[in-house]
C-alpha cells in the first residue's frame, strides 16, 4: 500500500509539473508562486542528489524528474515573471529578487536538515512548503484575477499528490503533525479548486 501511494503521489506531481511547464510556455507566464517553486526547486535539487548519491528508490526516481522538470518552471519564472510584478521593478532588481529567493530556500532545506536530520528533514520540509504552495495558489488567483496561468488539472493533481504521502507519513507514519499539515493541504486545496471551478464555469456562461 505504502509504495501503492508513493507512486500516487509521484505520478500526480508529475502531472502537476508537466501541466505547469505547458501553460507557463503557452500564456506566457509561470504556473507555480514563486516562493514555493523556489523553495520546491531547492528541495528538489538537494534530494535528487541524495537519491543518486544513496541508492535509487521509487521516491528518489520521482524527486529526479521532479527536479529535471522544475528546471522547465524556473525557466518560465525567469523568463515571464518580471511582466507579472509593477513597473518599477527593473529586470535587475527581478533578478536580483530570483537569485535571493532561490539562495534563501536552499538555505531553508539545509537549516531543515541541519535540525531535524536527512530522514525528518525531508518530510516535515515537504509538508510546510506544500501548505506554503496552497496557500499561494489561491493569493496567485486574486492577484491574477482570475484562472490565468492556472488549471484544474494542476490544482486536482497537487490535492491527490498530497494526499497521498499524508497518508502514508501521516497515518502509516503517525505523526500528528504531518497529518494535521496534510489535513491543512486538502483544505486548501480543494478551496483553490472551487475558486477555478467557479471561474471556468462563469466565464463559459
Amino acid at each position: 500500500m505504502i509504495l501503492f501511494l508513493t507512486i500516487v503521489s509521484g505520478v500526480a506531481w508529475t502531472v502537476v509539473y508537466v501541466e505547469a511547464i505547458r501553460l507557463g510556455l503557452r500564456e506566457r507566464t509561470y504556473a507555480i508562486p514563486a516562493a514555493a517553486l523556489a523553495l520546491n526547486f531547492a528541495w528538489e535539487a538537494i534530494y535528487a542528489s541524495r537519491s543518486v548519491a544513496t541508492g535509487i528508490s521509487a521516491q528518489g526516481i520521482f524527486n529526479i524528474l521532479w527536479g529535471l522538470a522544475d528546471i522547465a518552471i524556473v525557466y518560465t519564472f525567469l523568463r515571464f515573471g518580471r511582466a507579472e510584478l509593477p513597473v518599477w521593478i527593473t529586470r535587475p532588481l527581478f533578478v536580483g529578487w530570483a537569485v535571493l529567493l532561490g539562495a534563501t530556500s536552499f538555505a531553508v532545506q539545509l537549516l531543515f536538515v541541519a535540525q531535524f536530520g536527512w530522514d525528518d528533514a525531508t518530510k516535515y520540509a515537504a509538508f510546510l512548503q506544500n501548505l506554503l504552495m496552497s496557500g499561494l495558489f489561491i493569493a496567485m488567483f486574486v492577484a491574477r484575477g482570475g484562472g490565468r496561468g492556472q488549471s484544474l488539472v494542476i490544482a486536482v493533481s497537487k490535492w491527490i499528490g498530497t494526499l497521498a504521502p499524508t497518508i502514508v507519513y501521516g497515518g502509516f507514519g503517525n505523526s500528528a503533525l504531518i497529518l494535521g499539515l496534510g489535513a491543512l493541504c486538502s483544505v486548501f486545496d480543494l478551496a483553490y479548486i472551487a475558486l477555478l471551478w467557479r471561474a471556468r464555469r462563469t466565464a463559459t456562461v
